[in-house]
């Protein structure tokens, strides 16, 4: 029925594993590196700036926990189908996690933490006397989301090289 071109096509698993890192790199360069730089330089008022890349970013963690998770398993099975080329990826997508987690869910509510602060004593964060503490903190978040961007793109790289023969 099917024609044996069909045979030389990849498995459906690494199909699935460049689509979702080509999602998960795409929208963390694409938020990271031009939405959220635009809204700061758009709108008038950096704390509603601020306020909507907040919220995109928690998008674009959630998404990154997700996708990672569903890569780990992609990884898992292709490993266990004898594409020993997904042990080195594994690690790359492990990192990525790692680095989402750290950044957006461990120091995340910290950040939260100082807003809230600075609401209390009816100010903008860049205003109060929390603007060191919270610039620290997004620094360090803006270093952990680097380095996941840095790590996307040897995933990219690395994923979408020919193949060798059984993988």
């Amino acid at each position: 029925m099917f024609s044996s071109s069909y045979s030389n096509l990849p498995p459906l698993p690494h199909r699935l594993f460049l689509l979702l890192t080509v999602v998960w790199a795409g929208s963390l360069w694409t938020i990271g590196y031009m939405v959220a730089p635009t809204l700061f330089s758009v709108l008038q008022s950096r704390e509603t700036a601020g306020m909507i890349a907040g919220h995109l970013f928690r998008y674009q963690a959630i998404l990154g926990v997700t996708v990672g998770v569903l890569q780990l398993v992609l990884c898992n099975v292709l490993i266990r189908r004898g594409a020993a080329r997904y042990r080195a990826l594994r690690w790359i997508v492990l990192a990525m996690l790692v680095c989402v987690l750290a950044g957006y869910f461990g120091v995340q509510p910290f950040m939260e933490g100082i807003k809230v602060k600075a609401q209390a004593l009816n100010l903008g964060v860049s205003e109060s006397p929390f603007k060191r503490e919270f610039g620290m903190l997004h620094g360090v978040s803006s270093v952990f989301y680097l380095v996941q961007s840095l790590l996307a793109l040897v995933l990219v790289w690395r994923a979408s090289a020919p193949r060798t023969a059984g993988e």
